[in-house]
C-alpha cells in the first residue's frame, strides 16, 4: 500500500538540512531502486523552485510499504529526524487516484 510521509521542518533548520541531505537522498534513492517511490521533495518556504536562504518548510514522500508500521519505522529512521531538521512527521495511508 502507499503511504504519505508529511514532514514539517523546525525553523532555522536549513544548515542541518544541507549537511544531512546526501544521507537523506540515499535512502530515497534506495526506495526508488526498489520501485517503491512514487514521489519525494521539499516544500520551499517561498514561491520559488530554489528558495535560497529562505529554505524549506518540510517535505513530502509518497512510497509503498508493507504496512503503516513499516512506513512509520522508515520515516522515524530518516537522517533529517536524527539531525533535528524535522519538527513533526505524519505518516498516513494514501490512495492514488491519478495518474493511473
Amino acid at each position: 500500500m502507499l503511504y504519505a510521509i508529511i514532514a514539517t521542518d523546525h525553523p532555522d533548520s536549513l544548515a542541518a538540512r544541507r549537511r544531512t541531505r546526501p544521507a537523506h537522498l540515499a535512502r530515497l534513492e534506495a526506495l526508488q531502486a526498489e520501485g517503491r517511490l512514487v514521489l519525494a521533495g521539499p516544500h520551499p518556504a517561498v514561491d520559488a523552485a530554489d528558495p535560497g536562504e529562505a529554505g524549506f518548510t518540510g517535505s513530502l514522500v509518497v512510497a509503498e510499504f508493507d504496512d503503516l508500521a513499516a512506513a512509520q519505522a522508515w520515516a522515524d529512521a530518516d537522517p533529517y529526524v536524527a539531525a533535528g531538521v524535522y519538527r513533526e512527521v505524519q505518516v498516513k495511508p494514501f490512495n492514488r487516484v491519478l495518474p493511473r
